[in-house]
């Protein structure tokens, strides 16, 4: 007697069905799981023999064997327990197969036959709407999955009720969708006194997506300026949204069923380990650069994070993706995040101060602005330093524009770029533009290409560098409402790569 669930693997933000046959066959009593599972996998018959006899049910004195099929695909996580069950169900007649055939189910199973929610409730809907099946999922999971309108969404609290379901003594009603994510308390950028160029090139870095280095004394306001980034920043549109979640609900951090619509935050601590930033571990799970994907990922205390940790960012910046190599598969996790980096001039922060600077300036500064190698640094369309502000300026009211006043130019401006991009499906915003794309939006005149060929030549830019000022300067363009890239646009954006003073 052989009876077939299904259930999904992931591999990245893909969610790959995966075939749980099971067979009950004469022979010695047993209960064996084939088909490459890991240690969670193949300790569920345990957990499914408890929730068996929670449920008064048992098993024959025959051999019971589950295949997860394709075979060659690693199976991994808690989350097959209740295909698992359902096949062995099956197998033994308790559950019809053809009602089993038309769903896709995961979920960890209590040893008292509960659901325990688990990760990656989203893709798996993804996965069961393509391939035109109903998705069975934890109670807990069900408002997340929902989302995907597409599929119908079944989310029990126990074994007993996917019985009964299935049985048609009781059946389950669709599971709705959870809130939306509420709006990130954010302060505004008004309340920061003074640093009118720090808060200029953070609207732009939100404008187009550029990448900033911010370099200034302790208590000049980095960290400050950073956090209040997500505040100028438009909401995820339906489809950053649905690609954003969907790495979260991966990694498990998801609240209630929401979905993301505003641009993920991420902040790790320099004492970060690789696989916590680019991703990996025993899981592959996603890393920092992935959760922020479509959002800002914020490093403090930039030169302190290892060298092997700043120098893996380098291709995720200009790919938009990473591949976390495994020795049985590779996973590839999308990231294309807004880094924004803040440093000290040197290891004690007071290179400019006389009066409080080490024995050793200038050289300490060289020194510790030199751990970002030249490729990363290459990296930044956006390099300022960031001065002390003084306790005049401290007794000041506020300055500036208002968030929300900078948030509706920075919405307009990618508004421009989500018209010009339209037709090119990976192209969002001016950073992603290049090659034949970037010369046709970002040409810029006579005496505008006179500057920039100038500029190149007394700041040694790279061909790299030459095309971010371009995309920089298209950003400020949009910002200002110009159809073309004007002398004053290139100007301000070539003084954002100029060299620091101190040694940088």
């Amino acid at each position: 007697m052989v009876a077939i669930a299904y259930s999904v693997a992931f591999e990245g933000v893909e969610a790959r069905l995966v075939e749980v046959q099971c067979s009950v066959a004469a022979g010695l009593p047993g209960f064996g799981i084939v088909g490459l599972p890991d240690k969670a996998v193949s300790e569920a018959r345990e957990r499914v023999k408890a929730a068996f006899g929670a449920l008064s049910i048992a098993l024959p004195n025959r051999r019971l064997t589950v295949n997860l099929s394709p075979a060659d695909l690693p199976k991994e996580g808690s989350h097959f327990d209740l295909p698992i069950a359902l096949a062995v169900l099956a197998a033994l007649e308790i559950v019809p197969k053809e009602e089993l055939a038309r769903c896709v189910a995961l979920g960890e199973l209590a040893l008292d036959g509960r659901l325990v929610p688990v990760a990656g409730a989203l893709p798996a809907a993804m996965a069961a709407a393509e391939d035109d099946r109903a998705l069975i999922c934890p109670r807990d999971c069900g408002a997340e999955a929902a989302w995907v309108e597409a599929v119908p969404v079944l989310a029990p609290g126990n074994l007993r009720e996917v019985v009964d379901h299935l049985t048609d003594r009781a059946p389950l009603a669709r599971a709705r969708p959870g809130l939306i994510e509420a709006s990130p308390a954010t302060n505004c950028l008004s309340e920061v006194k003074g640093q009118e160029r720090a808060k200029r090139a953070l609207e732009i870095a939100a404008a187009g997506r550029h990448h900033l280095l911010m370099v200034g004394p302790p208590g000049a306001g980095k960290s400050m300026l950073a956090a209040r980034l997500p505040g100028i920043m438009p909401p995820l549109s339906p489809a950053e949204a649905l690609e954003t979640s969907m790495i979260h609900s991966l990694a498990g951090t998801l609240d209630n069923g929401g979905i993301l619509r505003h641009p993920p935050f991420c902040e790790p601590h320099h004492t970060a380990s690789m696989p916590a930033i680019v991703g990996g571990g025993r899981s592959a799970k996603p890393g920092q650069i992935s959760l922020a994907h479509n959002g800002v990922l914020f490093m403090d205390e930039f030169p302190e994070f290892p060298r092997p940790v700043l120098e893996t960012l380098r291709q995720p910046i200009e790919t938009g993706e990473i591949v976390v190599a495994r020795a049985n598969a590779h996973v590839r996790y999308p990231c294309r995040f807004l880094l924004v980096a803040a440093a000290n001039p040197c290891r004690c922060g007071y290179l400019a101060d006389a009066a409080r600077a080490c024995a050793r300036v200038p050289n300490c500064g060289a020194d510790y602005l030199g751990k970002i190698s030249g490729p990363l640094m290459d990296r930044f369309d956006l390099r300022l330093e960031v001065p002390a502000v003084s306790f005049l300026d401290l007794e000041l009211p506020p300055t500036g524009d208002r968030s929300t006043d900078i948030a509706a130019r920075v919405a307009a401006a990618r508004q421009i770029q989500a018209r010009r991009f339209q037709n090119h499906e990976k192209l969002r915003v001016n950073a992603d533009a290049s090659g034949a794309i970037l010369d046709q939006i970002a040409t810029p005149d006579e005496e505008g290409r006179a500057l920039i060929v100038k500029a190149s030549e007394k700041l040694g830019l790279t061909a790299r560098g030459y095309h971010r000022i371009l995309r920089t300067a298209r950003t400020i363009a949009d910002l200002d409402g110009s159809a073309d890239i004007r002398t004053p646009h290139l100007a301000e954006a070539i003084s954002y790569r100029l060299p620091f003073v101190a040694g940088g």
